[in-house]
């Protein structure tokens, strides 16, 4: 080949280097923002992962003190005793970070007989807690579409 057919066909390929250099750099950005969307994501769903099990455990908390206070209550005149539409809250927030909302019904009925015609009478309980990470109560409404907001909610039944 000629020297002049050489210098011409380097000339045609002239910026080939420069283009491929950006093709190259272009996918690399795009890799890079996949990687930083993905371990944004990733824990983001951890955050939220943690966050839920910590609200499961405060609700946990809720059922258990709520349970305690009505199996042990000795005096008729505590409102435990009879939990019949019975509200508390427990602020958690200071240990968990929880608020949780802890609320009591009962039905007493009539289980058998212990002797003929005098039925025994058998108190049930329906503890119901519920846990979120609000400032104000739970549930709370207004928080249930912000980014991080945890609610859970635990029902346990007991007889007595």
């Amino acid at each position: 080949m000629s020297r002049r057919r050489l210098a011409s066909r380097w000339r045609a390929q002239r910026g080939f280097a420069a283009v491929l250099s950006i093709v190259v750099l272009v996918i690399m950005a795009l890799l890079g923002a996949a990687l930083v969307t993905i371990g944004t994501t990733a824990q983001y769903t951890s955050a939220q992962d943690v966050l839920s099990a910590r609200a499961l455990a405060a609700a946990r908390t809720g059922t258990d003190v709520g349970l305690f206070k009505a199996l042990s209550s000795t005096t008729p005149a505590d409102p435990w005793k009879s939990c019949s539409n019975l509200a508390q809250a427990l602020d958690l927030r200071a240990s968990t970070g929880f608020r949780v909302e802890v609320s009591c019904n009962s039905w007493t009925y009539n289980e058998g007989e212990s002797a003929p015609g005098v039925p025994v009478v058998v108190r049930v309980y329906q503890i119901t807690a519920t846990a979120c990470n609000s400032p104000t109560a739970c549930p709370d409404a207004t928080m249930v579409s912000t980014p991080g907001y945890v609610e859970r909610t635990r029902q346990i039944n007991a007889i007595n």
